[in-house]
């Protein structure tokens, strides 16, 4: 935002800047987007750009005059009693806080989940990190299950990722795909996990995989990935768009945050697979000597 940007201004700038980093989050171009909301590509463009429609700049007005937030303004479909006053103690609240009110929120099971459970190891990264196949390769090395989220998902549901989406939208698939992360905690065994790439959307999922798993976040270079992606002959979600390599960017740089939040990070870049798979051994070395030893205690 502009230093001689005015409030609403800067408003309307914020707000793009939200739309584009939230639809980069999930993997989706303006042109699927435009397709999924029924609006216009135009539109979101103009949107993304910080030239929104002024009726939520009104809006705005509306809720400041009355010392009010915005989204109170915003009908809930499913209201939560008390909604406001949780709200406002969560903004006061101190790191520490918000921690222990995670916890209850979560049936008092996330501290004694992360020190009881450990389910193996996860992979995370966008398309083309590598993930299936150094995942293959590192399960097969250390004796671990090996398995693919997505395929869980279409396993447990009758459906491909495709057609979940298609009926069910964005929202559907991530309940499905939290379902089936579930269903697999519950095996209790150790595995190596390769989740899609767009998991760190979705915030209790997420936090869930970094709770139960030593995670590692395989990076390369935007043009390897592409380049893989390519070689898979699978450009799912930028099918035909033109700027394919700039949403590919963005996609990266809005979810880098998130994926930084691993336990450790590879980087493949300029890696032919072996070498890749070795690094990875090496990243996990000090997993597998602590559940050696946590084995032999027992």
């Amino acid at each position: 935002m502009s230093e001689t940007s005015d409030p609403e201004t800067g408003f309307l700038e914020q707000l793009g800047q939200r739309v584009r980093t939230m639809r980069a989050l999930r993997g989706m171009s303006r042109k699927v987007l435009a397709k999924v909301s029924g609006i216009s590509e135009r539109y979101i463009a103009q949107l993304e750009s910080g030239k929104g429609n002024v009726s939520i700049v009104l809006l705005r007005r509306v809720s400041n005059a009355m010392g009010a937030h915005l989204e109170d303004l915003i009908p809930s479909t499913e209201p939560v009693p008390d909604w406001a006053v949780i709200r406002d103690l969560v903004r006061k609240a101190t790191s520490a806080q918000i921690a222990q009110a995670k916890d209850v929120l979560a049936g008092g099971s996330t501290s004694a989940h992360r020190k009881m459970s450990f389910s193996g190891i996860a992979l995370i990264g966008l398309r083309g990190a590598g993930k299936s196949t150094l995942g293959k390769m590192l399960a097969k090395k250390i004796g671990w299950s090996f398995v693919e989220l997505n395929k869980e998902i279409e396993a447990q549901n009758g459906l491909s990722v495709a057609e979940i989406i298609a009926l069910y939208g964005q929202e559907g698939f991530r309940r499905m795909e939290q379902a089936a992360l579930g269903q697999l905690l519950a095996r209790k065994e150790l595995m190596v996990l390769a989740t899609g790439g767009g998991i760190v959307s979705e915030p209790l999922t997420f936090d869930l995989i970094l709770s139960s798993f030593y995670t590692i976040w395989l990076k390369a270079k935007p043009e390897e990935h592409m380049a893989r992606v390519r070689g898979q002959g699978d450009l799912r979600p930028m099918a035909d768009d033109r700027s394919a390599m700039a949403e590919l960017r963005t996609i990266l740089v809005s979810r880098e945050p998130l994926y930084a939040r691993a336990s450790a990070v590879v980087d493949t870049a300029g890696l032919n697979v072996n070498d890749a798979a070795s690094r990875l051994v090496d990243a996990v070395a000090p997993v597998l000597h602590d559940e050696a030893r946590m084995f032999a205690r027992g």
